[in-house]
């Protein structure tokens, strides 16, 4: 084997996808499927990592089942969510009921990522035309004449620095997005007071698919993953977590425990924490010659809803479409940024939409996780009690919670593209 940076191997793709989450492994599943020549990158080497994301939308069963996955998907680990719980100051509400929805899609599904990203990868690999490379890095993009033709990275499998040749470059890793900062895109980053501190916990710490508590010592959320973990969220005001582990695993256990004592029991050890920053924003464009950004790397949501799986998912249904269309109609060049702007047109409005719905609760939370030390209980409960009953009957809140449930119900995977 030649040493490092002695020798680079080259290789053309038509599309080079970079990053295996939801977004990238289901667009190079739509690609490979259509007879598009594919390499999906992953930097990871496996993908046995800590994701953030683990609600699966009621319009995400609907796209799955279009891609005929839907039932291989199921068969896998899960908990399956048709009417979340929420306690507010002792009292139950139903804010949220799936089973409202149409059949089939009458639940969502919680469960972890890497098995479901496996399973797109196994089907994906089932094409001649796509290849996973994982273990290997992106570190910069080709450009000719300021168009993106291509990636330059290192393949660390394989111990050698590499070329990707392809006519169009799919930015689908994440938050921190490599392809949207070599690319010198900006990421719009909006402004955020609170975190979430999510923590593992085994199955039999949750006792339903999934709940959210709230009382004067805080907020906390809890749901299911399946038959092994459970997962907990707590929100905590932005920056203050050094100063909790500080205190210790004791002091958190009895903030949790004063808001849900199960929890609190099987809270043992800051290694079952892991620190979501809340960094919401929107990209200040997702296409250029060459290039495409999808998911957190175009768009970073907030996880009030849960809805960065369904937005990334969402927009590699609709980037496989404009691909699609885009090689069959631009000769066998760089797709250029006139033929890419359907993807843009289509799903910036939608995600801007959610993104300021998302906005909105945030704010609610924030305020709540900033000054619930200074509002007497006495004054807190019945004011909760009362929003989290009116609240639900409003047309405005219905129509938020079908925007978060079932996306833009235009958007339909083009299984014409398919060619088997």
């Amino acid at each position: 084997m030649a040493e490092r940076g002695e020798e680079t191997a080259t290789k053309n793709a038509d599309v080079v996808v970079v990053g295996a989450g939801p977004g990238g492994c289901v667009l190079s599943y739509l690609l490979a499927r259509s007879g598009v020549e594919t390499v999906l990158l992953e930097r990871h080497s496996d993908l046995d990592r800590e994701f953030r994301g683990y609600l699966f939308q009621p319009l995400v069963l609907r796209l799955f089942d279009q891609i005929d996955i839907l039932d291989d998907v199921r068969s896998l680990d899960h908990d399956e969510v048709r009417r979340p719980a929420l306690t507010v100051f002792g009292h139950s509400h139903e804010v949220v009921d799936f089973s409202r929805l149409s059949s089939p899609y009458e639940y969502g599904i919680l469960m972890e990522q890497p098995p479901l990203l496996r399973l797109l990868i196994d089907r994906a690999n089932e094409f001649e035309n796509f290849e996973f490379r994982p273990a290997t890095t992106v570190s910069d993009l080709l450009r000719e004449d300021d168009t993106v033709v291509g990636v330059r990275g290192t393949d660390r499998e394989r111990d050698e620095e590499i070329e990707l040749r392809s006519r169009l470059v799919v930015g689908a890793d994440g938050r921190y997005s490599t392809v949207r900062e070599t690319a010198g895109i900006d990421a719009g980053p909006l402004d955020s007071k609170v975190e979430l501190l999510w923590f593992k916990l085994p199955a039999d710490a949750v006792q339903s698919a999934a709940q959210g508590r709230i009382e004067s010592e805080g907020i906390v959320l809890y749901f299911g993953l399946g038959e092994e973990e459970a997962q907990a969220g707590w929100f905590i005001e932005k920056g203050t977590y050094p100063e909790i582990r500080e205190r210790g695993i004791d002091h958190l256990r009895r903030n949790v425990g004063a808001v849900e004592p199960t929890l609190a029991r099987h809270l043992t050890s800051f290694d079952q924490c892991s620190l979501l920053h809340i960094e919401p924003g929107i990209s200040e464009k997702w296409v250029d010659d060459g290039l495409l950004l999808l998911g957190d790397a175009a768009h970073v949501a907030s996880p009030v809803g849960g809805q960065g799986n369904g937005l990334a998912i969402q927009d590699a249904v609709v980037a496989h479409s404009t691909i699609v269309n885009a090689l069959d109609g631009s000769g066998s060049g760089t797709i250029p940024r006139a033929r890419l702007g359907r993807f843009e047109s289509v799903r910036r409005p939608a995600v801007e939409e959610v993104v300021r719905l998302q906005r909105r609760g945030e704010r609610a939370l924030s305020w709540y996780v900033l000054h619930r030390d200074s509002i007497p209980g006495w004054v807190a409960a019945p004011l909760a009690r009362t929003l989290f009953t009116v609240a639900p009957k409003t047309p405005g809140f219905w129509r938020a919670w079908e925007t978060f449930a079932l996306g833009d119900r235009e958007i339909s995977v083009d299984t014409e593209a398919f060619r088997s």
